[in-house]
């Protein structure tokens, strides 16, 4: 496991504002928010208050910079690794052996940071209380990179900063393409605040000390993507098989 830190005294860099955003304006789809709303104008307060049921299903939703973003949900791969990881740390939640600590999970999970981010994972634990996930800061966020360039640039460089800002003690990236894990943790002081990370090899398992006894076998993992990549069409003298990424 490779490791290694970044130092900073610089305030929290904001993420740059589209320039295609719209004015403000209440675009949906029957009468609710859909794929037709993306690009208007909004608050992450004025986000907050919209009510599930005027949102259609099917879609992620997020606020970034003042902007109503709207994305397909993730393909089979990712949601195949999220879903094992879930089934993991359930049962590590309810192994009364491993469980010295009140926790729960969640999948697809708004963070309230200066946007509004959907994670694909959150874990509260430590509360000592169910988390109230609306108002309680993650412990624990995970991503799954996505084959989309621009979506992993953000996942490695605009998400890590808001979510440890935001109060985030771990920032997990899966990289099923990289075959990698890594692994962002802050410490603060009063003058500076100083970010390492850990990156976790294939082959690697990774423990941390916010979930005791508790550890992910990353190639285990993977190979639950793996499971759903699509077959190549085999080309004229080549050789039947093969995957891509």
């Amino acid at each position: 496991m490779t490791q290694g830190s970044t130092t900073t005294t610089t305030p929290h860099r904001s993420v740059r504002e589209p320039a295609t955003a719209r004015p403000i304006a209440r675009r949906k789809y029957d009468d609710r928010y859909g794929p037709g709303s993306a690009g208007l104008r909004m608050k992450p307060e004025e986000f907050d208050d919209i009510p599930a049921s005027e949102f259609v299903r099917g879609n992620r939703y997020e606020v970034i910079s003042g902007v109503f973003v709207v994305s397909p949900f993730p393909g089979p791969g990712e949601r195949s690794l999220n879903d094992y990881l879930g089934y993991m740390l359930t049962q590590y939640f309810e192994t009364p052996s491993k469980k010295p600590i009140v926790a729960d999970t969640l999948p697809e999970q708004t963070i309230a940071t200066t946007n509004r981010r959907r994670a694909d994972r959150a874990i509260w634990v430590g509360l000592g209380r169910k988390p109230d996930e609306q108002t309680d800061v993650p412990a624990i966020v995970i991503e799954f990179v996505s084959s989309r360039r621009r979506d992993a640039l953000r996942d490695y460089e605009e998400k890590r900063e808001e979510y440890l800002t935001a109060g985030v003690k771990e920032y997990w990236i899966i990289d099923r393409f990289r075959r990698v894990m890594t692994v962002y943790k802050t410490k603060k002081t009063r003058k500076s605040s100083t970010t390492t990370y850990d990156i976790v090899t294939e082959g690697q398992s990774y423990e941390t000390p916010l979930l005791p006894g508790f550890s992910l076998p990353l190639a285990r993992l993977l190979e639950k993507a793996d499971q759903w990549r699509p077959r190549k069409q085999a080309e004229p003298n080549a050789p039947a098989g093969g995957t891509d990424g």
